[in-house]
């Protein structure tokens, strides 16, 4: 009985012991057209099983596991499989990496199996052969509009596939996008791919349209577009056919590819090229149009210059415009309205430039000028605008202070000057040569540092003692911002905004310089009880009360030119009136 016991647990771990995991191929060598069978066996029933990539090749069909189990004169025999369809992707010596399981707590790995994958083979003319049939009745076509473009001008490319009315299309998969090297493209998107119905080589096909771009050739010569390149599924009839009488359809896989294009871009001729012309090939309309002519001294306009039409919008710069020094002229903000259809871009583009102007006077906007290539005619345009005058009601006049007068008159500053002319006649004065030493300055400045010590040391002392007294700094730094923020708001009168803004500072930091006390502690009733206690009129403070709270809302609330005027006097008559009344 021992005996048996022992051959039994001998021959149980030499089963243990001999665990089989292994990858097995249907063929280590096979073309770019061809697929190949990976199968991984076990003799265990494993657990955890984790597939290799697969860098190199692309699934087309599986996991697919398969277990079988027999007994054989008392010796049982076990086998697991995995199974996986795989098609290549590219040529060279490829690599099936290690696939791994788990069992009894190992981890068993496979070994690594090569596969060399050379160019696409010739296949046998099976009728049962499916990639056969794909090849007479799949094709992917690139329409090009024109094979012989300018520069810049618009061409498109249409990629279709065409396919026979009997195969289907399950699937695609792009293997390489299109290349539009030594162009500027734009795709147009396809919201839904429908099949239709054409003609191809004289006979009847269906075909989907499955991608679009205009392209703008950006120079001239021999331009290449790289092909586009898919793997499809499709469904193939067969030869043979069911219990029922049907044909059965049989699934394959085929690549197909556009070929390279090749186009032939003419540059744009040298003879009666424009000097301003800045690359814009199509038909155009050119306009500067101004948002008022007329306006006044801290008012703003838009000139703006804009170009429409049909071309290469946005392969070009627009003209900017020259306006006289005394108009002070912003970066312009560019905005674009374009759509882009297989027959090109088309819409409109402009630059907003913001004027303001410093002098009053009239002035002038030069004419502008925009050229393209027009391809109608095969010959350049020229577009020019008229000539733009806007006019400044009021403001400083340019013979002001800004502006001087020689004797001859001749150096007059103008609006549209920034430099006064260079005096062409000058006074020379003949120069004395006293002798320095032993003069009247030599002897001043030998004692002046003399003179000087005492005063630099009082001025020391009281600037010492100003410092100490830091309550006097605060109320001084508050009274000097207060009528720093009343002169500002004084400027500002003609700006709603900012005047009050600088109002409602200059009126706390007379508050901050009167009654010492800080932003924190301005609060309504605080400000009316230390006023009255101050001495202070109670209408007054009534009155400073109200025209603080009317500055928070007065920003945003429309008012006129009256009003503001009427709330600076009455701020000054305030602080006037709460400066004597306050003890």
């Amino acid at each position: 009985m021992k005996r048996y016991l022992i051959l039994i647990l001998l021959s149980f771990q030499g089963l243990l012991a001999q665990v089989q995991f292994e990858t097995k191929v249907s063929k280590t060598t096979l073309g770019l057209n061809e697929r190949v069978r990976v199968d991984f066996a076990m003799n265990i029933d494993g657990d955890n099983f984790n597939e290799p990539s697969f860098d190199g090749f692309r699934v087309i069909a599986g996991p697919s596991q398969q277990v079988s189990q027999s007994w054989v004169n008392g010796r049982s025999s076990f086998e697991k499989i995995y199974s996986y369809y795989l098609v290549p992707t590219q040529k060279g010596n490829l690599t099936i990496r290690q696939a791994t399981i788990e069992y009894n707590g190992q981890v068993y790995k496979t070994n690594p199996v090569k596969i060399n994958v050379t160019a696409a083979v010739e296949q046998p003319k099976d009728p049962n052969d499916t990639s056969i049939s794909a090849d007479n009745n799949l094709y992917l076509i690139a329409d090009i509009s024109k094979t012989n473009p300018y520069v810049n001008e618009p061409i498109t490319v249409v990629y279709k596939l065409y396919f026979s009315n009997n195969i289907g299309i399950s699937n695609f998969r792009e293997l390489n996008k299109p290349k539009y090297n030594d162009f500027w493209s734009q795709n147009i998107e396809i919201k839904q791919l429908v099949a239709e119905e054409g003609t191809f080589k004289g006979e009847r096909y269906r075909y989907i349209v499955l991608k679009k771009a205009v392209l703008y050739p950006q120079k001239s010569g021999k331009l290449t577009i790289e092909p586009l390149s898919l793997d499809i599924d499709v469904q193939l009839p067969t030869n043979r056919r069911d219990v029922f009488g049907r044909v059965v359809i049989a699934e394959d896989s085929k690549r197909v590819s556009a070929g390279a294009k090749t186009i032939t871009v003419k540059a744009l001729p040298e003879a009666g090229k424009p000097a301003d012309f800045s690359g814009a090939v199509g038909s155009f309309d050119f306009k500067v149009t101004p948002t008022k002519t007329s306006l006044k001294n801290g008012e703003s306009m838009d000139l703006i210059v804009s170009v429409s039409g049909k071309g290469n919008m946005k392969l070009f710069t627009l003209p900017k415009p020259v306006v006289p020094n005394a108009l002070e002229m912003y970066d312009a903000v560019h905005t674009e309205n374009v759509n882009t259809s297989l027959s090109g871009t088309s819409g409109k583009i402009s630059d907003s430039y913001t004027i303001i102007p410093q002098y009053k006077g009239n002035y002038p906007v030069k004419p502008m000028q925009f050229s393209y290539f027009d391809l109608g005619s095969g010959k350049y345009k020229t577009i020019s605008s008229a000539e733009i005058m806007i006019t400044i009601l009021d403001g400083p006049t340019a013979n002001g202070p800004t502006a001087a007068n020689s004797e001859s008159g001749k150096n007059k500053i103008s609006a549209t000057e920034q430099f006064k002319y260079i005096k062409l006649k000058t006074n020379l004065v003949a120069s004395k040569k006293d002798d320095f030493f032993g003069s009247q300055l030599f002897y001043g400045l030998l004692f002046f540092p003399f003179l000087m010590l005492p005063i630099i040391v009082l001025l020391k002392k009281k600037k010492e003692a100003i410092d100490g007294d830091v309550v006097g700094n605060r109320i001084r730094r508050n009274n000097k911002l207060a009528k720093k923020y009343l002169s500002e708001a004084k400027k500002q009168i003609s700006n709603k905004e900012p005047f009050y803004v600088a109002l409602e500072k200059a009126m706390h930091n007379f508050l901050k310089a009167k009654l010492h006390i800080e932003t924190s502690e301005m609060s309504k009733d605080n400000i009316k009880e230390i006023l009255l206690a101050r001495n202070a009129n109670p209408i007054a403070v009534d009155d400073f009360i109200a025209l603080t709270e009317n500055c928070e809302i007065a920003r945003y609330a429309p008012s006129s030119s009256a009003t503001i005027q009427k709330d600076y006097e009455k701020a000054v008559s305030i602080i006037s009136d709460l400066e004597k009344q306050i003890q």
